[in-house]
């Protein structure tokens, strides 16, 4: 299984504005989820899942946290001899405009040193902030048959929401003749997950010989720049199909949406599969303990967890407290999260350490969107 030909390189750089609170300290790919996790555990633990033994990690935007967390290979068994994740901030250069990863390729191109130093056949690029499992030694593997020079992972998602994806359009042999970036009117539901396999040797050619590190013109992009660039030199692309959960937690719904997803017994990211483990910290608190007065109906919740009152249909993170009385209905308490006797959170994500005082109500059950609560709610004093 091993592919010691194939290195991973996932980008994990971006910020996440749309994530509002929850990104002004963090990385996106360094938020919390599913109770114990980040979301960069997910593309790690897929990589050490699939045999790839070297994996780079680009970080740019608030990366200190991310950079401690992911330089722990041994989380995901990549510390073992002649394997390793390694942390890949852009590079310090004489002018200032370019001392940060201007785009998805522009951070490879920043790198092609790092990448030559393990002399792969293949490269594959991820986005350090989607939440799925996918064996990319399958993927590897059609990448060979086909004999592409580039294989772009997609899913079929609803046409009604296909304009808001980069969307392939492939032939009777899933051979792209066309990518359009979020198309008013789009001719397939093939949306591009962002994971993609080159055979090194094509895209350092066009990262180097077109020159797209200095094009004045060029976003950086793969998807706006690389690929269409190489559809248009007649280069052979294919779209690989994934069928499985994958989720884009771009939004406070999507993210709230993602860890709801977890009480659901159809729910097909399934983290009890020991076939394909999510590796990630091991953190030291105590069993939950669930109090004499406590209902729970529904509900994931993690170990240091102190249940007084009443959970319905949600998910609590590591170490959240909910005390006697309080109501807890449809919604996400991140790490730490106290919600004190009588409060009642409805259809809400709680931030990290966030405290809500007695008796104070957060969030609604008619609202259209999801509350963030990032600051103290002060209660009844």
């Amino acid at each position: 299984m091993k592919q010691n030909n194939m290195l991973a390189m996932i980008l994990a750089g971006g910020r996440g504005s749309r994530l509002h609170e929850l990104t002004n300290k963090v990385a996106k790919p360094a938020v919390s989820y599913g109770g114990k996790y980040r979301i960069i555990d997910f593309p790690l633990s897929n990589c050490a899942n699939s045999g790839i033994d070297n994996v780079g990690v680009l970080t740019q935007y608030e990366s200190i946290l991310l950079n401690s967390y992911v330089a722990a290979g041994r989380r995901w068994g990549l510390d073992a001899q002649n394997s390793g994740v390694y942390v890949l901030p852009p590079r310090e250069k004489a002018d200032a405009d370019l001392d940060v990863y201007r785009g998805t390729a522009d951070a490879i191109s920043q790198n092609i040193d790092f990448v030559d130093m393990f002399a792969p056949e293949y490269v594959l690029i991820l986005s350090g902030d989607h939440i799925y499992k996918m064996n990319y030694d399958k993927m590897l593997d059609y990448h060979k048959e086909t004999g592409a020079d580039a294989t772009i992972a997609v899913i079929e998602v609803p046409m009604k929401e296909a304009s808001r994806f980069g969307i392939m359009n492939v032939d009777e042999h899933d051979q792209v003749y066309e990518f359009e970036e979020k198309p008013k009117h789009p001719k397939s539901d093939l949306a591009s997950m962002g994971i993609y396999i080159f055979t090194w040797s094509k895209l350092k050619e066009y990262l180097m010989l077109l020159a797209d590190m200095k094009n004045q013109d060029s976003n950086h992009d793969f998807g706006k720049d690389i690929i269409p660039t190489m559809l248009n030199d007649g280069r052979k692309l294919y779209a690989y199909k994934f069928k499985g959960y994958w989720k884009d937690v771009g939004t406070i719904d999507s993210l709230w949406e993602a860890n709801m997803d977890l009480i659901n017994n159809k729910n097909e990211l399934d983290l009890n599969d020991d076939s394909w483990k999510i590796y990630t910290e091991d953190t030291t608190a105590l069993p939950q303990y669930v109090g004499p007065t406590a209902e729970i109906e529904r509900a994931f919740i993690n170990q240091g967890c102190v249940i007084n009152g009443k959970v319905k249909n949600s998910v609590l993170f590591t170490g959240a407290k909910v005390g006697e009385g309080a109501q807890i209905i449809d919604s996400v308490l991140m790490p730490g999260v106290e919600v004190e006797e009588g409060a009642v959170v409805t259809r809400a994500l709680v931030a990290d350490g966030v405290k809500i005082g007695k008796n104070a109500v957060v969030g609604s059950a008619d609202s259209e969107h999801i509350e963030l609560v990032s600051k103290r709610v002060k209660g009844d004093e």
